[in-house]
């Protein structure tokens, strides 16, 4: 069985994600802050949701509703993330995730936003990306769970999905074999979303 990194703030919260992985073939190693490994070790590497970035990660002062920032999350997060982006392994980056993946890179986020904590809504998935090679373009419902989302892209980023709102929704890059993120739950939706674990599956 094919292995990949799977960070984890919450252990309460994990087993979607491992379940996930599991039923297309990845056995998950949980990455957790009192437990951080190394390296990565040659395996890919997936990025769960969970608590508020640390905004002066992008250069901004905490507003009222972001959460107490988990340093040594935000630092294992981090470091394993560049390390996959440098040995072009593969990233699957979800909700949190995203934004880490956006933050790395240089963007930054809006700190809150009303009406995205909704059990699903609708986003777009544009054409010409490698998001709509494996999910298909177009419309299909999501269920982001988070208040916060993406500000300034950073650099390199391309967008490959919004919301009808212009919020967005999912992002790649063209420079790396496999290295997608999305703002919503794929491990919840996998009757819809099974195609994006499956694709990561491939290139492990």
């Amino acid at each position: 069985m094919k292995r990949a990194v799977l960070t984890c703030g919450n252990e309460a919260k994990i087993e979607p994600y491992m379940k996930a992985l599991r039923s297309v073939g990845i056995e998950p190693v949980l990455a957790t802050p009192d437990r951080p490994p190394d390296s990565l070790g040659g395996m890919g590497l997936v990025l769960s949701g969970g608590s508020d970035l640390d905004p002066a990660l992008y250069g901004a002062e905490a507003e009222p509703l972001t959460d107490p920032p988990d340093h040594e999350r935000d630092a294992m997060q981090q470091k394993l993330l560049r390390e996959a982006l440098e040995q072009d392994l593969p990233v699957l980056a979800i909700c949190g995730g995203m934004q880490l993946f956006n933050v790395v890179h240089g963007g930054t986020l809006i700190q809150h936003i009303e009406g995205h904590r909704v059990p699903l809504h609708q986003a777009a998935i544009l054409e010409g990306t490698l998001l709509a090679t494996i999910l298909g373009p177009g419309k299909r419902s999501v269920n982001s769970r988070h208040h916060q989302v993406v500000g300034r892209l950073g650099e390199g980023m391309i967008v490959s999905a919004r919301a009808a709102d212009g919020i967005i929704e999912a992002l790649e890059r063209a420079d790396r074999r496999f290295a997608v993120a999305v703002q919503w739950h794929p491990e919840d939706l996998m009757a819809q979303d099974r195609a994006l674990f499956e694709a990561f599956q491939a290139v492990l």
